[in-house]
């Protein structure tokens, strides 16, 4: 994560990515530069990197820069992301460490079911 935080920008109208597939807007809320945070960051760029490459964007909001930002994606706890592309918003806190919780939170990827299930 840089040392300037990217400011909220509005959001970009839907657009299919390559062959079809949609571009993801994810919405990363933190509280400064702290460790969780830049921890944070990392691990949504690698599986975002991993999974989506080339078709997501992440907007970094600072709430200690401005913390109002926070009451229209409703965050309660930090760090958050939010899915805002595209629709319906997704949201999952934590540090996103469990790439499998991230993408199935952000419906990036279905759960998968076990046979025995």
């Amino acid at each position: 994560m840089s040392p300037a935080v990217q400011k909220r920008t509005k959001a970009r109208p839907r657009r299919p990515g390559p062959k079809g597939q949609d571009e993801y807007l994810l919405r990363l809320y933190i509280a400064g530069q702290t460790p969780k945070s830049v921890q944070a960051f990392q691990n949504l760029q690698r599986i975002c990197e991993e999974h989506l490459k080339g078709r997501y964007r992440i907007e970094i909001i600072d709430l200690l820069v401005n913390p109002a930002l926070a009451r229209g994606d409703q965050i309660l706890a930090l760090p958050a992301v939010v899915r805002q592309l595209p629709p319906p918003v997704k949201k999952i806190i934590g540090d996103f460490s469990n790439a499998e919780r991230v993408l199935v939170g952000l419906d990036l990827r279905r759960l998968k079911v076990s046979e025995e299930a």
